[in-house]
């Protein structure tokens, strides 16, 4: 057999349940929608005599809508399971094949679920994100993500960069004789590439840096942020006016500027990494003074740890003088990265100055300052952990948008590398021939798709339980 199908053998019995179900979720769409333009959707009210009125066209409408949905729900789930359990890729087909290379990613997942649910009284706002439904799907498909970056390596059956000869823009499920898995899931692209493989480890590609370069921009804006709200005057201006200058730069067009190979040249990235990179040890630095100003020896442990690894991860980092090799940045990695830092720090800079100029007239902060504690001590202590909320649930959505970001820069060729399997290099790839082999684009499309859609609902399932506080 040259090729896979889709759902294998399983498909001959669920297949036709899952068309069954899909079939009626479009019919009970669009029966609501009939439902609501007719006015037959407005709830009943109880008869006179207390007895329940009978029950609207729309709200069976809305009956058959769920149910319709969980059914074509259960039978993805149970073609993943069915497939899953079968003795060859043949009978398992493309999905349950797919379901078996993701066993570390659903494993990882299965534990960390059950072991937040049993503790989520004791993790804070953490465990208040599985008292929502919203946020437990976001946190779900985030997470199959960072555990697929994870376990990449286990997870893909060939070298990403392995082109086979024949294989060029074959279809979904191809054999692949020379390949050490036998089979290309999910086809071939333009150069005979793996496209699973690519699409897994483009994963690990986009979340090594999306993350990072987010938490980057938060120091930056976090630092800057605190005492312009706080203190007000001249240094609010002057940094508010910084902040405003870049913002008003369109931001596409600075990205592109910034990770221009020849902008290489100039030496702008390394100064703006110089800049940029040092932020974090000042706020961490600054965050253990002002904790334990009263207990010197602990200060100075903790400040010091800080200074010791800061100042070695900066040295690598931002000018590759590592000595012992470990911390390093390629010249295509660092000037994404600083183009990703300097263009989310003033839009962090002007949410935490908001909170501080609003956060700053509470009642606990003159309690604070009546006490003689030091405004450094209020900045870090008193008022930025009253404003986690918004910073938690801003962190997760701008997550989001880098990481289409990165996948635009990738689109334009201005990537990490030209052949880098990260979504937005490989839906570049595939979109010259999107019309005649859709797949080598469709697949990583639908990957970032899937993260900026668990972001989103992560950041709404984390903003509703934040506002309960």
């Amino acid at each position: 057999m040259d090729f896979l199908t889709w759902t294998g053998s399983v498909g001959t019995v669920l297949l036709p349940v899952f068309q069954i179900a899909l079939l009626a979720l479009a019919l009970s769409l669009l029966a609501k929608l009939l439902f609501v333009f007719a006015g037959l959707d407005a709830p009943q009210l109880p008869g006179p005599d207390g007895a329940a009125a009978a029950r609207s066209p729309g709200h069976f409408a809305s009956l058959a809508i769920r149910f319709s949905f969980l059914a074509a729900l259960a039978a993805i789930v149970f073609t993943l399971a069915a497939g899953a359990v079968m003795p060859s890729p043949v009978e398992a087909g493309i999905l349950g094949a797919m379901a078996v290379r993701f066993w570390p990613v659903w494993l990882a997942l299965a534990a960390t679920f059950v072991l937040s649910i049993r503790f989520r009284r004791k993790l804070g706002l953490y465990g208040k994100l599985f008292d929502s439904t919203v946020g437990m799907i976001g946190f779900a498909i985030v997470m199959f993500w960072v555990f697929t970056a994870i376990f990449a390596d286990v997870i893909i059956t060939q070298d990403p960069f392995i082109q086979l000869s024949g294989l060029k823009n074959k279809a979904p499920g191809v054999l692949a004789p020379d390949s050490p898995y036998g089979w290309y899931l999910l086809g071939g692209d333009h150069l005979a590439r793996d496209v699973f493989s690519r699409m897994v480890m483009g994963a690990r590609e986009v979340l090594k840096i999306a993350p990072a370069a987010t938490l980057f921009a938060f120091m930056v804006g976090i630092t800057l942020g605190l005492p312009a709200g706080y203190f007000g005057g001249k240094l609010d201006t002057f940094i508010s006016f910084l902040a405003n200058l870049v913002l008003a730069f369109p931001v596409i067009l600075l990205f592109y500027l910034l990770v221009t190979p020849e902008i290489r040249d100039t030496g702008i990235p390394i100064i703006l990494a110089a800049l940029l990179f040092i932020f974090p040890i000042i706020f961490l630095c600054t965050l253990w003074n002002s904790r334990y100003y009263t207990n010197p020896p602990r200060r100075n442990l903790y400040v010091g740890i800080t200074l010791l690894i800061g100042l070695w991860a900066y040295s690598g980092l931002a000018f590759n003088m590592d000595p012992l090799g470990i911390w390093s940045m390629q010249p295509n990695m660092l000037n994404v990265f600083v183009s990703v830092v300097f263009v989310n720090s003033p839009g962090v800079f002007r949410i935490v100055r908001g909170l501080v100029m609003d956060i700053k007239a509470r009642d606990y902060v003159a309690a604070g300052q009546t006490r003689g504690e030091g405004p450094w001590y209020i900045m870090l202590w008193e008022i930025l952990p009253n404003a986690r909320g918004p910073l938690i649930v801003d962190f997760c959505l701008r997550i989001g948008y880098t990481t289409i970001l990165l996948g635009t820069l990738g689109f334009f060729g201005l990537g990490v590398s030209p052949d880098s399997p990260d979504w937005g290099s490989t839906i570049d790839d595939g979109r010259k021939l999107l019309n005649l082999f859709p797949h080598p684009a469709l697949a990583p499309a639908l990957a970032l798709m899937s993260l900026v859609l668990g972001l989103n609902l992560l950041a709404d399932g984390l903003r509703e339980e934040s506002l309960k506080d």
